[in-house]
């Protein structure tokens, strides 16, 4: 019942932008793809007005998996690509390649080219400038839309730490250059997440296209 109940709540709030998203669930044989259509649909029939986000997992590289969450037709499907290629192996699981998560966003617009993809990166890892702009390219490269970047802060000290907390002047040139590469929108600076004020930056794009 867990989709009708967000899609009555997200009804009850009079929410006109939401973000879905959940923790991994490989221990399915879609990854939870087939739940987050049927929550992506319920919302869609029950506020048709409702701009929905959802923010998923890699589902493993299956293909199959993706067209489920595709067909449902959110409004921007995003997934992060989180770090560098060289810092990926340390950072992020280490089933979560930086090449999968490329192709992820990359076969997204192969399944639909009218959805907006979007992705996420977190700096203060220890890269490099260049890598951030390599990140930056290869994500145009397949197609992203919206890009995020924000400072990388430690959960607890069980997680790795911070190399470096990055300067909001560097945040505002990484803006400039994704805009200047022909990302829709690019929300970048210390305290920017995933989903940061994602239903203004999302509509303020749409509005200047």
């Amino acid at each position: 019942m867990e989709p009708w109940k967000v899609a009555q709540v997200v009804s009850e709030w009079g929410l006109d932008y939401v973000v879905l998203t959940s923790v991994a669930r490989d221990d399915l044989p879609d990854g939870g793809a087939e739940h987050f259509a049927k929550t992506i649909r319920a919302i869609k029939q029950k506020t048709p007005t409702t701009l929905v986000e959802v923010l998923i997992p890699d589902f493993r590289g299956d293909i199959h998996a993706l067209k489920k969450v595709v067909d449902a037709q959110p409004d921007v499907i995003d997934h992060n690509i989180e770090t560098v290629e060289r810092l990926t192996p340390k950072v992020r699981d280490r089933r979560a390649t930086y090449r999968q998560s490329l192709t992820v966003l990359e076969n997204i617009k192969k399944l639909d080219p009218t959805r907006y993809t979007k992705s996420s990166i977190m700096v203060g890892l220890g890269e490099t400038d260049e890598e951030i702009l390599q990140t930056m390219r290869d994500l145009r490269a397949v197609g992203v839309d919206i890009l995020t970047i924000g400072q990388y802060l430690r959960p607890s000290p069980r997680h790795i730490e911070v190399v470096e907390y990055v300067h909001p002047e560097r945040f505002a040139r990484w803006k400039e250059i994704g805009e200047a590469m022909g990302f829709r929108y690019v929300a970048s600076g210390p305290l920017v997440r995933s989903s940061y004020r994602a239903g203004e930056f999302f509509v303020k794009s749409l509005l200047r296209s």
